[in-house]
Protein backbone atom coordinates (compact mmCIF):
# COMPACT_ATOMS: atom_id res chain seq x y z
CA UNK A 1 0.00 0.00 0.00
CA UNK A 2 1.17 3.50 -0.74
CA UNK A 3 2.69 5.25 2.26
CA UNK A 4 3.50 8.73 1.02
CA UNK A 5 1.69 10.91 -1.47
CA UNK A 6 2.61 13.97 -3.53
CA UNK A 7 -0.34 16.35 -4.03
CA UNK A 8 -0.29 18.47 -7.20
CA UNK A 9 -2.98 21.08 -7.90
CA UNK A 10 -2.82 24.78 -8.76
CA UNK A 11 -5.72 25.40 -6.37
CA UNK A 12 -4.69 25.75 -2.74
CA UNK A 13 -8.26 24.85 -1.76
CA UNK A 14 -8.04 21.54 -3.65
CA UNK A 15 -4.61 20.74 -2.21
CA UNK A 16 -5.95 21.38 1.30
CA UNK A 17 -9.01 19.22 0.63
CA UNK A 18 -6.89 16.33 -0.65
CA UNK A 19 -4.49 16.70 2.27
CA UNK A 20 -7.39 16.48 4.74
CA UNK A 21 -8.70 13.34 3.01
CA UNK A 22 -5.29 11.65 2.83
CA UNK A 23 -3.35 12.67 5.93
CA UNK A 24 -5.11 10.21 8.26
CA UNK A 25 -3.77 7.25 6.28
CA UNK A 26 -0.79 8.60 4.34
CA UNK A 27 2.24 10.78 4.84
CA UNK A 28 2.16 13.82 2.56
CA UNK A 29 5.52 13.86 0.74
CA UNK A 30 4.94 17.36 -0.58
CA UNK A 31 2.63 19.68 -2.46
CA UNK A 32 3.10 21.35 -5.83
CA UNK A 33 1.02 23.91 -7.70
CA UNK A 34 2.24 23.20 -11.24
CA UNK A 35 3.79 20.45 -13.33
CA UNK A 36 7.34 21.81 -13.07
CA UNK A 37 7.21 21.67 -9.26
CA UNK A 38 5.57 18.23 -9.46
CA UNK A 39 8.46 16.74 -11.42
CA UNK A 40 11.06 18.37 -9.14
CA UNK A 41 9.32 17.14 -5.97
CA UNK A 42 8.84 13.67 -7.44
CA UNK A 43 12.57 13.41 -8.14
CA UNK A 44 13.39 14.74 -4.68
CA UNK A 45 10.99 12.58 -2.62
CA UNK A 46 10.13 9.53 -4.80
CA UNK A 47 6.59 9.29 -3.41
CA UNK A 48 4.59 6.06 -3.68
CA UNK A 49 1.70 7.94 -5.28
CA UNK A 50 1.02 11.25 -7.05
CA UNK A 51 -2.40 12.92 -7.06
CA UNK A 52 -2.05 15.11 -10.18
CA UNK A 53 -4.38 17.85 -11.39
CA UNK A 54 -4.72 17.98 -15.18
CA UNK A 55 -5.16 21.71 -15.83
CA UNK A 56 -2.35 23.81 -14.31
CA UNK A 57 -0.17 26.75 -15.34
CA UNK A 58 3.43 26.50 -16.60
CA UNK A 59 3.27 22.72 -17.24
CA UNK A 60 -0.01 20.82 -17.08
CA UNK A 61 -0.59 17.48 -15.43
CA UNK A 62 -0.43 15.55 -18.70
CA UNK A 63 3.05 16.87 -19.52
CA UNK A 64 4.23 16.29 -15.93
CA UNK A 65 2.81 12.74 -15.97
CA UNK A 66 4.64 11.98 -19.22
CA UNK A 67 7.90 13.26 -17.75
CA UNK A 68 7.54 11.34 -14.48
CA UNK A 69 6.47 8.12 -16.23
CA UNK A 70 9.31 8.32 -18.76
CA UNK A 71 11.86 8.51 -15.94
CA UNK A 72 9.97 6.25 -13.49
CA UNK A 73 7.74 3.73 -15.29
CA UNK A 74 6.67 2.15 -11.98
CA UNK A 75 5.34 5.43 -10.56
CA UNK A 76 1.67 5.57 -9.55
CA UNK A 77 -0.20 8.64 -10.75
CA UNK A 78 -3.89 9.38 -10.22
CA UNK A 79 -5.25 12.29 -12.24
CA UNK A 80 -7.65 14.77 -10.67
CA UNK A 81 -10.09 16.17 -13.17
CA UNK A 82 -13.24 18.23 -13.35
CA UNK A 83 -16.38 16.74 -14.79
CA UNK A 84 -16.53 17.41 -18.53
CA UNK A 85 -12.80 16.96 -19.21
CA UNK A 86 -13.10 13.57 -20.90
CA UNK A 87 -10.74 14.43 -23.77
CA UNK A 88 -8.05 15.63 -21.37
CA UNK A 89 -8.60 12.49 -19.29
CA UNK A 90 -8.02 10.29 -22.35
CA UNK A 91 -4.79 12.19 -23.03
CA UNK A 92 -3.73 11.70 -19.40
CA UNK A 93 -4.32 7.95 -19.55
CA UNK A 94 -2.35 7.85 -22.81
CA UNK A 95 0.46 9.74 -21.01
CA UNK A 96 0.57 6.95 -18.44
CA UNK A 97 -1.85 7.95 -15.67
CA UNK A 98 -2.88 4.92 -13.62
CA UNK A 99 -6.31 6.16 -12.61
CA UNK A 100 -8.42 9.24 -12.05
CA UNK A 101 -10.86 10.91 -9.71
CA UNK A 102 -13.27 13.74 -10.45
CA UNK A 103 -13.78 16.92 -8.49
CA UNK A 104 -15.34 17.63 -6.08
CA UNK A 105 -13.39 15.04 -4.12
CA UNK A 106 -15.10 12.77 -1.65
CA UNK A 107 -13.10 10.50 0.62
CA UNK A 108 -14.66 7.17 -0.46
CA UNK A 109 -14.01 7.77 -4.16
CA UNK A 110 -10.45 9.00 -3.50
CA UNK A 111 -9.64 5.97 -1.34
CA UNK A 112 -11.20 3.59 -3.89
CA UNK A 113 -9.11 5.10 -6.70
CA UNK A 114 -5.93 4.76 -4.62
CA UNK A 115 -6.79 1.15 -3.75
CA UNK A 116 -7.41 0.32 -7.44
CA UNK A 117 -4.06 1.79 -8.50
CA UNK A 118 -1.79 0.45 -5.76
CA UNK A 119 -3.32 -3.03 -5.75
CA UNK A 120 -3.10 -3.42 -9.56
Amino acid sequence: MAKNVLIVDDSEFMRNLLREILEEEFEIAGEAENGVEAVELYEEHSPDLVMMDIVMPIRDGIEATTEIKDANPDSNIIMCTSIGQEEKMKAAIKAGADGYITKPFQKPSVMDAIEDVVSA
